[in-house]
Parts: C-alpha cells; structure tokens; sequence
C-alpha cells in the first residue's frame, strides 16, 4: 500500500472509494466542493496495486474568537469495503497529521468513531472547553493538538467550512 497526495487523475476513483464506504453522494460531493473552495486541503490517498482504495480529507476549521489559530478538520474519510479493517484508514490518518503539522497547523478536529480516533492521540474536545457546532456526542468530537500546549488557555465552538452544512 502507497499513501501519497491525491492528484487530479485519482479523482474518480476518490468518488467511488467515497460512493462505496458511505453508500450515497453527500461525502464525495462534499470532497468535489473542499477541492474547490478551502485552502489549504491535504487530500490524500491509499493506493493497492495501482487502484484507489481509500481516501482522507483535512481542510481549515475556525475556532469562534480565535482567528489567529491555525486549525485543520479531519474529514471525510472513507476506505473501500473489501480493505477496510487492513490499516488502510490507520495510515492515511498518520500521514495526514505529519502533513497538516507541516503546514503549521497547531490542532485537527475530528467529528468520528471514538473506538478509532484515539489511538492516534486524539481526544474528547471538551476536556479544551472546545465544541463543535453540530450536535454531537462528547465523545465523539476529538481534537488533538500537533504542537503541545496549542489549545492552553482558549475554549469554544468549531466552525467547519461553508460545504459541510450539505451533508
């Protein structure tokens, strides 16, 4: 397996890896709309023997009252079915971190699975006094700080970008 950026000719295959792991449009369009309009994106994929088999998205996210912080969201994410559970989602997430810490993100955000996400480092948002500003179990909304001690001292709500509220 290759984890590496996606380039315009993934593509298609980056919507059908999205089709097959949600089973509808919303995530591959949302994934269409983030190409287009947030910057900066890390958009990667995993590749199998030449074929697209996973897909991770990381765009800018606002934290209410704190403009000057650079934080990124994790999302969407989607593996083919017949590779999922093969650390396929493992590895884009490592990947994607290092690259959003290169981009000099301070914290990513993650609205997922609690029984995935931390293994990573990521944890509940609430213990920052940090939400998101979908309704979402506590449990659910993680962030984990790239640079130690980023997040000290600021609370409030996650504003992800315009694209998402049409999913």
């Amino acid at each position: 397996m290759i984890v590496r950026n996606e380039n315009a000719s993934d593509r298609a295959g980056v919507r059908s890896v999205n089709l097959a792991a949600f089973g509808r449009s919303a995530e591959a369009d949302l994934v269409d709309a983030l190409r287009e309009h947030a910057d900066p994106i890390v958009s990667l994929v995993a590749q199998v023997e030449g074929a697209v088999v996973g897909h991770v998205l990381f765009s800018p996210v606002a934290l209410d009252g704190h403009p000057e912080l650079r934080l990124m969201g994790l999302g969407p994410m989607a593996v083919a079915p017949a590779h999922q559970r093969r650390g396929v989602g493992s590895a884009l997430v490592r990947v994607g971190l290092e690259h959003c810490r290169q981009l000099g993100a301070g914290a990513v955000v993650v609205l997922g699975h609690p029984w995935f996400y931390p293994r990573f480092g990521f944890a509940p948002s609430v213990r920052w006094g940090i939400r998101s500003e979908y309704r979402a179990p506590d449990e659910a909304f993680m962030l984990i700080e790239l640079q130690p001690g980023y997040l000290q001292g600021v609370s409030g709500i996650v504003r992800y970008h315009a694209a998402f509220r049409g999913v």
